[in-house]
């Protein structure tokens, strides 16, 4: 046996069919597509089309629902801020926030700031300035003498409101400015 007489088995490697390529090759002219109609051009998507008829995942019921005002924390368990000390990721002067533990690799996401959730054990003297907090995680960061300042959220949809309302503010303010110069 040699290098360059190494194969693939009889029939391993099939060429793609170049189907639309004249009388000889079984597929030409139409390339197996029929004649004529939708199915037979290029670009369909009718996947799941039911000629017009209500599509079956119309038809069925649907459950649940997606909260558009809930809150998205970042979720830190305690066990892995412990982690982080130990390794010396994770300064313990100071205080621990969103910022400091997004740099440190562990609160992915969050757009509503970071919740530390209990599980694991904490021996670190910790103080944290954090979004929200469980209540057995609190109990133990106070345990081992350190300290959690939660911080007031507001959720991006309320953001999102409130500087839809300073817009508006402003464009009732700038209307009513026109009366005025319109008057005068």
């Amino acid at each position: 046996m040699k290098l360059n007489d190494l194969r693939d088995n009889a029939g391993a490697r099939k060429s793609r069919v170049r189907v639309g390529r004249g009388i000889g090759s079984g597929l030409g002219k139409t390339a197996g597509r029929g004649q004529k109609g939708q199915k037979s051009r290029g670009g369909v998507s009718i996947n799941g089309f039911e000629g017009g008829q209500m599509p079956l995942h119309m038809r069925i019921p649907k459950r649940g629902f997606n909260n558009i005002f809930a809150k998205d924390f970042a979720e830190v368990n305690l066990g892995a801020i412990q982690k982080l000390v130990d390794a010396g990721s994770l300064a313990t002067d100071g205080v621990i926030d969103h910022a400091a533990l997004k740099a440190a690799g562990v609160a992915r996401g969050g757009k509503d700031g970071v919740r530390i959730l209990g599980k694991g054990a904490l021996t670190a003297k910790l103080s944290f300035n954090v979004s929200g907090v469980s209540a057995g995680a609190k109990a133990a960061i106070e345990a081992a003498g350190g300290s959690v300042e939660v911080i007031e959220v507001i959720a991006a949809a309320d953001k999102h409101k409130a500087k839809h309302r300073v817009v508006q503010k402003a464009k009732a303010a700038d209307k009513d400015a026109k009366k005025a110069a319109a008057k005068a």
